[in-house]
């Protein structure tokens, strides 16, 4: 049997977003989910927290990976993190996305291909 292992993944620091906005599990919950739905992933689940007295940890489960956010609210920062795997979800649909709902002022995002190489397992 072969399987391809490729997979995208994309970390974007951003900066300068409204306190309310990274604060609210809620309405993250909802855009992450709408990010990776745009993408073309598979939500399998969606695990949320939020810390006192602010930030809030997302994780959003695809059946291709994850999308994750950590927010520090009192900095204007979240980190967002989007690793899907194959070639027929678009990681960069979501964090375009999320870029458009959370409006930074900045972006600095990285950008790697993961596991291109085609293994034989059997």
């Amino acid at each position: 049997m072969t399987y391809l292992t490729y997979g995208r993944h994309i970390i974007v620091d951003m900066w300068e977003i409204d306190f309310e906005l990274l604060n609210d599990l809620d309405y993250l919950q909802k855009h992450l989910k709408t990010a990776a739905e745009k993408s073309h992933a598979n939500v399998l689940s969606v695990e949320g927290k939020k810390f006192d007295p602010s930030g809030v940890t997302i994780l959003v489960l695809l059946s291709e990976s994850h999308l994750s956010i950590h927010t520090y609210p009192e900095k204007g920062f979240a980190g967002v993190d989007c690793y899907t795997c194959g070639k027929t979800v678009d990681p960069q649909i979501a964090i375009d996305y999320l870029i458009s709902v959370l409006k930074p002022q900045k972006t600095y995002a990285k950008k790697l291909i993961r596991g291109s190489g085609i293994i034989d397992i059997t």
